[in-house]
């Protein structure tokens, strides 16, 4: 016979046998159940704060097309030259030559695969002198790779920058038309360079022999006498400080015959909607508003993007190419800033400049002991230069080797600075320039709007805009 003896130890008053204390309330996750849930917005990490879109002046444009109509200007050329590789050996492309001041609109492919044919490739350290100032000039130089300076002298005899030169950049072809010509400043390579080089005899070895290229020198001989103002706009003949019956000169304002026209551009999208939910699931927040709400974000978003970017009217490829400037040393320094403003001095409006950019000028300032201001915009504290503000703006691209470009912009009609273009009243407007279009409800019951934004911008004068371009970043941190 077995017996089976249980002993019970003995429990504490309130607490349950497990170890854990009796509920004694109702606990919250029962009770969410019967509560209201608070709820956000759709969020979207997308959006960006769109400087460019807020500070521009947008002006009407009521026929689809704004014209800028300009003095009449001598265009001698000031482009950049593009080059081809094999190996280590650069040739420049024969009709790329066309965008030297001496060869600006010059088409005879023979002729120019001539030119082209007889540059030699040059290679430069740091620190070599490339040409000397009072030397004979006899030789048009295209840099390949690399940067260089143009220096000359100063007013008491020290040496001064007159320019920085780099890739795709050129001097001294106009001497090349008058062979007794001597330089009137040196040129010396601060980075290791590859130029190419065209003697004077290879040039005037194709100019003996082509007619054509003889009347495009007489040609650009005749552009050089032509009267015009610093800014290369036909002169205005004017007197001034004269006494008695002093006989005034003629004049007229000359106009382009084929002036610039921006047509509007459009950024569009087609909306889908389900009925189901926008019938049943519109509580507390529209659905339709809410989806219309983050695609007009992401239009707007493609909309400056395009107007930064868009290789027909956007402003990084829209600037002169006097009007893009080169560091001095690499990274965006005060100095950088200040030959920008030098080159927008006309009530300047604002620079735009990538975040990162924006930190490696910051660096740089820190470096010197330099600590720029911040200003209010429109309840904002920004950064600034000289009392101008530093935007930040992430459509500006950063290349693979971390470098960007500065923006430095005069704005307004009124001031002949950039400007925004669209048009408003549109049919079904949601926004000024966006229409919001119901377009149809499908067999899947699917409703359809169609969105579109109209808008572009465009550059009055040359310079309205200026950038700094091949800014190094460095490393973050």
């Amino acid at each position: 016979m077995v017996c089976v003896v249980t002993v019970t130890e003995p429990v504490a008053p309130g607490v349950e046998a497990n170890g854990e204390r009796p509920q004694r309330s109702l606990n919250t996750a029962a009770a969410r159940n019967l509560a209201t849930t608070k709820k956000s917005v759709p969020q979207m990490q997308g959006v960006s704060s769109r400087w460019l879109l807020k500070m521009l002046p947008w002006v009407e444009v009521s026929g689809g097309t704004y014209r800028v109509n300009r003095r009449l200007t001598y265009s001698v050329g000031d482009g950049r030259v593009t080059f081809t590789g094999t190996g280590s050996g650069i040739r420049v492309i024969p009709a790329e030559l066309g965008e030297l001041p001496l060869l600006r609109g010059y088409v005879d492919d023979e002729v120019l695969d001539a030119l082209a044919a007889g540059f030699e490739q040059r290679e430069f350290s740091a620190g070599d002198t490339i040409v000397e100032f009072g030397h004979q000039s006899n030789e048009a130089f295209l840099i390949a790779h690399g940067k260089v300076q143009k220096i000359g002298p100063g007013p008491y005899g020290d040496e001064s920058v007159l320019d920085t030169l780099a890739n795709g950049d050129h001097f001294g072809d106009e001497t090349l038309i008058d062979p007794q010509s001597m330089w009137e400043y040196s040129v010396k390579a601060t980075t290791a360079c590859t130029v190419l080089m065209l003697p004077q005899p290879a040039f005037d070895a194709v100019l003996d022999r082509s007619e054509t290229l003889q009347a495009q020198v007489e040609a650009f001989r005749a552009g050089l006498g032509a009267e015009q103002n610093p800014h290369g706009e036909a002169a205005i003949q004017l007197a001034s400080g004269h006494v008695g019956e002093t006989e005034l000169p003629g004049t007229f304002v000359d106009y382009e015959l084929e002036p610039r026209e921006y047509e509007l551009s459009v950024a569009q999208t087609v909306l889908r909607v389900h009925t189901r939910v926008s019938d049943l699931y519109n509580e507390p927040m529209d659905q339709v508003e809410q989806q219309l709400r983050l695609t007009i974000e992401a239009l707007r978003e493609r909309q400056e993007h395009e107007m930064i970017n868009n290789p027909d009217f956007g402003l990084l490829h829209s600037a002169e190419l006097s009007q893009r400037l080169h560091t001095r040393s690499g990274p965006p320094t005060p100095d950088d800033l200040d030959d920008m403003l030098a080159t927008v001095w006309k009530n300047p409006g604002f620079f735009l400049a990538h975040p990162r950019t924006i930190a490696a000028f910051g660096r740089e300032c820190s470096r010197r002991g330099v600590y720029p201001d911040t200003i209010d915009v429109n309840g904002n504290r920004v950064p600034a230069w000289r009392g101008i503000p530093i935007f930040p703006c992430g459509k500006i691209g950063v290349t693979e080797q971390r470098t960007s470009s500065i923006m430095l912009m005069r704005t307004g009609e009124e001031s002949q600075g950039v400007i925004g273009l669209h048009q408003t009243g549109i049919p079904d407007e949601y926004q000024p320039g966006l229409s919001v279009r119901f377009m149809n409800i499908n067999e899947q019951a699917i409703t359809s709007y169609l969105v579109s934004a109209y808008y572009s911008c465009a550059v009055l004068v040359p310079d309205a805009l200026a950038i700094l371009e091949n800014v190094e970043l460095g490393r973050d941190g």
